[in-house]
C-alpha cells in the first residue's frame, strides 16, 4: 500500500511539470500579425502572457498581453508606477463587442471600485490595438517614455462580464488577487 500511495504522488508530480511545461508558451508563440517582441514571460496566474521590446533611444516598450478569455469576457493588464497592487495602476482594457469587434482603452485605476471608463493615465500610450482569436485577447501598446527606469509592478485582470460597454467587476479571490509581479523592461 506504501509503494502505491509512492507510486501516485510521483505520477503526479511528473504530470504537474508536464502540465507546467505545456502551458509555458510565451517563448514558441508567434504573432499572426507580423509583431516580434524581444522578451516574454509566462504569467503566474489567469492563463496569460506579456510579450514586449524595450527601445532604449525612446525609453518606450512595445507589449502584448495575451489571456485566454471567452468572446463576452474581458482582459486588462497595467503597470503601477507608484504601488505594488490594483490601486495606482494604469490599465490598458480590452473587450469584444457583439458584432466581433474589440474595444480597447487606458483607465486610470484609483480605488477597489474602478470605473473602468476610458481615461487619461499619466503615462504616455500610444498605438493601442487588440484582437481575439482562437480564444484568447491579445492587447498590444506602446508605453512612454518611461522616465521613472525600466523595473514597475504591473498587474493583470480577466473578468467575465461586459454590460453596456464597461467591463464589470472580476473575482475577488484566487488567481485573480495573485496576478500581480515587478517586471524590468531590460530583462
Amino acid at each position: 500500500m506504501e509503494i502505491t500511495s509512492r507510486a501516485i504522488f510521483i505520477s503526479c508530480i511528473i504530470l504537474s511539470f508536464f502540465l507546467t511545461s505545456l502551458a509555458q508558451t510565451c517563448k514558441k508563440y508567434t504573432f499572426p500579425s507580423n509583431h516580434v517582441f524581444n522578451s516574454c514571460r509566462d504569467l503566474t496566474v489567469l492563463d496569460a502572457h506579456l510579450h514586449w521590446t524595450y527601445l532604449p533611444p525612446t525609453k518606450s516598450v512595445h507589449i502584448a498581453y495575451r489571456a485566454t478569455q471567452t468572446p463576452t469576457g474581458w482582459i486588462s493588464w497595467a503597470i503601477n508606477p507608484t504601488g505594488s497592487g490594483m490601486i495606482g495602476s494604469r490599465a490598458i482594457v480590452a473587450f469584444r463587442h457583439l458584432n466581433g469587434s474589440m474595444n480597447v482603452y487606458p483607465t486610470p485605476i484609483n480605488s477597489y471600485n474602478p470605473s473602468m471608463s476610458p481615461g487619461a493615465l499619466t503615462i504616455p500610450i500610444s498605438n493601442i490595438s487588440a484582437t481575439y482569436a482562437n480564444k484568447e485577447m491579445t492587447i498590444f501598446a506602446f508605453l512612454g517614455p518611461l522616465v521613472n527606469g525600466t523595473t514597475f509592478n504591473h498587474v493583470w485582470q480577466a473578468g467575465s462580464t461586459v454590460s453596456n460597454s464597461i467591463p464589470q467587476i472580476h473575482s475577488t479571490s484566487g488567481p485573480n488577487v495573485e496576478s500581480l509581479e515587478t517586471l524590468d523592461f531590460l530583462s
